[in-house]
């Protein structure tokens, strides 16, 4: 009997359709010799310490490291049923598909059954990125060996067990630490979640040690030919900070002064250059969720859970949880079909396809960028726009954008810019004439604001100039503006840092070592960090922003650098990859964790954590002091008193001042 077997019950839906196994029972679906099942997520999960002996159910200092000898796994208590179908079916197999979402987790959810199950028998693994049925049908055609993806399975694996070595013995640790200096809130350690903290708690800080300065501007209303436009004033040497902001208000005034007795202003030189902008890439699924929290404000989170139901659901776009922006050259062959798909979805856009050039070849078509999963596109099969939801329609037409603004010409405009001179005082002023609008006919692309509130220059059109040119002075206007901090992050924006983690990185010798592509956590994982920071009452929303909690700023000054340090997770990340492609071994890596916290636990056991406790409030019951517990919907501030005194008060987020200010907490042996 051929068994497949898939990630979730509507992906094995979807195949069994396919293959024609149509006949339903109990958690699969079965027709002549072939079986579909499904998992639900992971139906196996790491045991935790106590599995290893009674003594790990009490924590305890002394008993660290926990460092199993052989790893041990065990069904989740809550799809239990499910892996009694699933370890039945395995076991009557003749030969096994592997169906799961074609990803390193995936390959990890079917692998570890197989494994637990003891089947020995031949594997091949399907590898779809998409699930409408002329996809399912083509990789069916081409089911690949079982040893080409196994290397993922090591190094999910590989992932899983560094996880549970840093989760359970640095939780443990700092958390016994921190009780005896008087804390009693849980310290999580993760080997990614922390480091991610880190960065919004060094954002946060740097917010609140922000010294605002305050600079002056000079712009000048001009015209020329009958046309108005707008210029602005070039400060002089001596006067300005490292950006050519104007420190010195006098100067300013005195420079406003000047225009406006002059009142006019004479052409020094005028440069003209043709700029050629390319398209921006198909989506990644990071770059989707930037744009999503930038341009539609939603979590991170909702991004992939929508993209997930635009691929499972809808059928509408292809696997979303890819880390590549490229498309394989061997797609252009399914070109026509696609803009087909794309016009039956939503027959008014067949004015823009009869501009499209179907045989253009953009830079995304690129073999040699494509790693495991290609850019985010739409499907071969037309879609049901009317059976999504709001959110889901915004989500696919930008996804959809992006692949038609492959075939649009390029965005081509003249930038102009003038230097004139003005009562002795030196100008510029910038325009910008369209000449082809180019794939901007898909892709609206908003004007940024500059860091310190001002908008960046308006686009505009210069009248036609020449050296020797006087334009007439119509206003002069001097603002009086002053630096801002920079701004908290979004979820989208620690996103971005959490994939572009080498650039935050200052060791030389550790920069160069990372790729450009290496970050902290995976695609697949880095919405799921910050939700459960967000459950954990580590990070708080604040509008669309994401900030500090007091209890994150305890965690990371509490732990050692390394743990906090995002290089030290980029290297991990690397080295999962060296264990995917074969370069490095499972035992290897793990071998080098147990290592590593084992001189950590050694270094930090009779360490005694120098904590500033947070400012507890009195009990709005008995009177007495509170403690920070930890709830099913986060922290918050419980009598000291309980169970006799059941007082409890909602936590409440230190100024940002008093977490600037307060000294580090500092470990010291």
């Amino acid at each position: 009997m051929r068994v497949f077997l898939c990630e979730k019950p509507s992906q094995g839906k979807d195949i069994a359709r396919v293959l024609g196994t149509g006949q339903r029972g109990s958690g699969c679906y079965s027709g002549t010799g072939t079986v579909v099942t499904w998992c639900i997520g992971h139906l196996i999960e790491a045991a935790q310490p106590e599995a290893y002996g009674e003594q790990y159910k009490r924590w305890s200092i002394e008993q660290l490291p926990i460092i199993p000898e052989r790893w041990r796994v065990e069904p989740k208590a809550a799809t239990a049923a499910q892996f009694k179908i699933v370890k039945q079916l395995v076991g009557q197999a003749s030969e096994l598909v592997i169906a799961t979402d074609a990803d390193r987790e995936g390959e990890m959810i079917a692998r570890e059954i197989i494994d637990l199950c003891g089947y020995r028998g031949p594997i091949q693994r399907l590898w779809l990125s998409a699930l409408n049925d002329a996809s399912i049908r083509k990789a069916l055609s081409a089911l690949k060996p079982s040893n080409e993806t196994l290397p993922l399975y090591y190094s999910a694996l590989a992932r899983s067990r560094a996880d549970w070595l840093i989760g359970m013995n640095l939780s443990r640790l700092f958390t016994l630490l921190g009780r005896q200096a008087g804390y009693d809130g849980v310290l999580s350690v993760g080997r990614v979640q922390t480091p991610t903290l880190a960065l919004v708690v060094a954002r946060d800080r740097e917010i609140a040690r922000f010294v605002s300065v305050p600079f002056w501007t000079v712009e000048i209303a001009l015209s020329a030919g009958g046309q108005s436009f707008r210029a602005n004033w070039i400060a002089p040497d001596g006067c300005t900070d490292d950006t050519g902001r104007c420190l010195q208000q006098a100067v300013a005034q005195q420079a406003a002064d000047r225009m406006r007795v002059a009142g006019s202003a004479q052409v020094v030189s005028v440069e003209t250059e043709r700029v050629r902008e390319g398209p921006p890439q198909p989506f990644d699924l990071g770059t989707l969720q930037e744009v999503c929290s930038r341009q539609l404000a939603l979590d991170v989170q909702e991004t992939l859970d929508i993209a997930q139901a635009l691929y499972e659901t809808h059928k509408a776009t292809t696997y979303p949880r890819s880390d590549s922006g490229y498309l394989p050259e061997s797609m252009l062959a399914e070109v026509p079909a696609v803009l087909s798909a794309v016009l039956a979805t939503d027959p008014s856009l067949r004015p823009l396809l009869d501009q499209i050039d179907r045989t253009q070849r953009s830079r995304a078509w690129n073999d040699g960028k494509v790693s495991a999963h290609h850019g985010i596109i739409p499907t071969l099969e037309p879609a049901n726009l009317s059976a999504m939801s709001d959110k889901e329609l915004a989500v696919y037409k930008l996804i959809r954008a992006h692949y038609l603004a492959q075939f649009l010409p390029h965005h081509e405009f003249d930038r102009t810019t003038a230097q004139l001179l003005c009562g002795g005082q030196n100008l510029q002023a910038i325009g910008k004439q369209v000449i082809i609008s180019g794939w901007h006919q898909v892709l609206a692309v908003p004007e940024a604001d500059d860091a310190d509130g001002e908008s960046t220059p308006r686009s505009q059109v210069l009248p036609t100039m020449r050296e020797g040119l006087f334009c007439q002075v119509s206003h002069v206007d001097l603002k009086a503006l002053k630096t801002l901090p920079p701004k908290p992050f979004t979820q989208g924006d620690l996103v971005k840092a959490m994939k572009g983690v080498a650039k935050l990185v200052t060791d030389p010798r550790l920069k160069q070592k990372l790729k450009e592509t290496t970050g902290i956590g995976t695609e697949a994982t880095r919405a799921s960090i910050i939700k459960g920071l967000l459950d954990r009452g580590y990070l708080v929303k604040k509008g669309r922003a994401v900030r500090a909690s007091e209890a994150a700023y305890t965690l990371i000054d509490a732990v050692p650098a390394a743990i906090t340090d995002p290089g030290t997770t980029a290297v991990w990340e690397q080295a999962l990859d060296m264990i995917e492609s074969g370069s490095m071994t499972l035992d290897t890596f793990v071998e080098k964790q147990s290592m590593w916290i084992t001189q950590l636990v050694q270094q930090y056991r009779g360490a005694t954590l120098s904590i500033k406790l947070p400012e507890c409030p009195a009990c709005p019951l008995c009177g007495s002091a509170t403690r920070q517990r930890t709830g099913k919907t986060g922290p918050f501030w419980s009598c000291r008193n309980y169970p006799d005194c059941k007082g409890t008060l909602p936590i409440q987020q230190a100024s940002a001042k008093r977490n600037a200010t307060r000294k580090p907490r500092q470990i010291q042996n």
